[in-house]
């Protein structure tokens, strides 16, 4: 059986932990800043944990198994 390819787009936009925990950027940080209050500009500076439901379709495209 062939190798799972990791999609490269994924590998670009996730970071792996060293605990397995895949992180995520936030959107809507990149234009339209000035209406914006500075807590939530500097909320957008921290990676958040992909959510339960996407966790499956993000290891796929990661080529995680699910042993890590």
């Amino acid at each position: 059986m062939p190798k799972q390819k990791t999609s490269r787009a994924a590998k670009k936009r996730f970071k792996i932990t060293g605990t397995g925990t895949i992180l995520r950027r936030h959107a809507m940080q990149s234009h339209n800043l000035e209406k914006k209050t500075s807590k939530r500009k500097r909320l957008f500076s921290r990676d958040e944990p992909v959510h339960a439901h996407d966790l499956r379709e993000a290891r796929r495209l990661l080529g995680i198994g699910k042993e890590g």
